[in-house]
């Protein structure tokens, strides 16, 4: 019987390499957890005894002596490769255990981590758009394998030199994410889809595509997940109001926004109506454009009242459900059957088994589509 995954585990100082037969053999546990709201994080779980070459690798590579040790997670499911990790150690814990034999666990994050050592307070970026100062910031990662991909602002903001010079304010991962709420825009980085290389987004929240085969449940032999729990949070929305204070009038007027992004269109057919209020007090320090801006990627966090969560056997499912793009769900009645946006999946990987904790959003009942890809 051919197994239903086959893990490929790289480590190594800045250049990951395969470790060998001994390290798989000790490895217990994979957790994996791709998030599209905080960095991705990844756990290693090995048994560890008194001759296991892994108080080399890790002990002494996990930040006592290499400043950089860099993990790179791959599985293979039915002949299709998929990238989980790429990543860098933060932690490593030993837990003793009865008869000399051990626990040891290795936690990391995204590559994402790198950009957070080294604070840049104060370097000027003179009559740059925020999108070029994102570039400025990412190229000096490309020799990690991290290739930037930079959306410009809808609403261009130009700083006039003579007014003001934008510096820089803590490390590149805060001030990226800084510009990234100013835009209301979203900053992740994304492993793949080659092993050592990985994907810097800065730019809006994408919710279009070719949909992932569907999540089915209650519908016997077509059943692909183990369980599914769906919630609709009414109270959870919000309607951003942006005040603009025009130079002639210098009267603050009241700009409601609501949730409308072409690159993130409504998944369900009944929207939730806005229960709460949230007024922008720091608009008026910034143009109108910068602010709408803001203000719209508030409205869309927000909106998302209706979410799914399970979990999958990746064998049954019979591909790696990924984060970050968007799924079918199948027999969980008419109001929440439809397409989802996937937030965020949690890789569980053990000997012989690989299951998927699943989190999807959207933002409104009913489906859109009478059917999704099965």
């Amino acid at each position: 019987m051919n197994p239903p995954y086959i893990l490929q585990l790289m480590i190594g100082p800045g250049v990951p390499v395969p470790v060998g037969r001994d390290v798989i053999d000790a490895l217990v546990r994979v957790s994996v957890t791709s998030n599209t709201q905080s960095a991705s994080v990844f756990q290693l779980t090995f048994n560890l005894s008194s001759r296991s070459p892994l108080h080399t690798i890790f002990l002494l590579g996990g930040g006592a002596q290499l400043p950089i040790v860099r993990v790179c997670i791959l599985v293979i499911v039915r002949g299709m490769p998929e990238v989980l990790m790429d990543g860098v150690i933060t932690h490593v814990q030993v837990q003793p255990g009865e008869g000399g034999l051990s626990t040891l666990t290795v936690t990391g994050e995204d590559l994402s981590k790198l950009m957070g050592y080294l604070p840049l307070d104060g370097v000027p970026y003179p009559a740059q758009p925020a999108n070029v100062r994102i570039m400025a910031m990412l190229a000096k990662y490309l020799v990690f394998g991290v290739v930037p991909v930079v959306i410009p602002a809808l609403v261009p903001d130009v700083p006039i030199p003579t007014d003001e010079i934008p510096r820089q304010q803590g490390t590149d991962i805060e001030y990226i994410r800084y510009l990234a709420q100013l835009c209301g825009y979203e900053f992740y980085v994304d492993p793949g889809p080659l092993p050592l290389q990985s994907t810097a987004y800065w730019g809006p929240t994408i919710r279009v595509g070719v949909p992932q085969p569907a999540l089915n449940t209650n519908m016997d032999a077509e059943t692909n997940v183990e369980s599914m729990n769906c919630d609709f949070d009414a109270e959870s929305t919000t309607l951003p109001i942006v005040m603009i204070y025009p130079k002639a009038t210098k009267v603050g007027i009241p700009i409601p926004i609501p949730n409308v992004n072409p690159l993130a269109p409504p998944l369900g057919a009944v929207p939730t109506i806005p229960k709460n209020i949230e007024i922008d007090r720091d608009s008026a320090r910034r143009s109108p454009g910068a602010a709408i801006m803001a203000a719209l990627g508030r409205a869309a966090q927000s909106a998302d009242a209706v979410s799914v969560s399970g979990t999958l056997d990746v064998a049954r499912y019979g591909r790696v459900l990924k984060a970050r793009k968007l799924v079918g769900v199948r027999g969980a009645g008419l109001a929440y059957d439809g397409l989802y946006f996937v937030r965020s999946v949690t890789h569980k990987i053990q000997r012989g088994e690989y299951k998927q904790d699943f989190s999807l959003v959207r933002n409104g009942l009913i489906s859109i589509t009478p059917r999704v890809p099965a």
